[in-house]
């Protein structure tokens, strides 16, 4: 099994990604290696390197946890 943790993003992939739901900004989550859609709830998870943009892979966000 692959330690999702040890591949860093590339932080200028950050800066052209956006939420495919919503077309809102992303956050980066270091601690959970995911991309945070605030708007649309939604947390993408980034597996070997590359954000997993797809919906239906995302993990809903709870409305108490930020």
């Amino acid at each position: 099994m692959t330690d999702v943790t040890s591949v860093p993003i590339d932080p200028r992939l950050l800066e052209i990604l956006v939420c495919p739901v919503t077309r809102g900004p992303l956050e980066y989550d270091r601690t959970r290696n995911e991309l945070i859609s605030r708007s649309a709830r939604l947390a993408y998870p980034i597996r070997d390197g590359a954000p997993i943009m797809l919906p239906d892979e995302a993990r809903h966000l709870d409305e108490s946890a930020d």
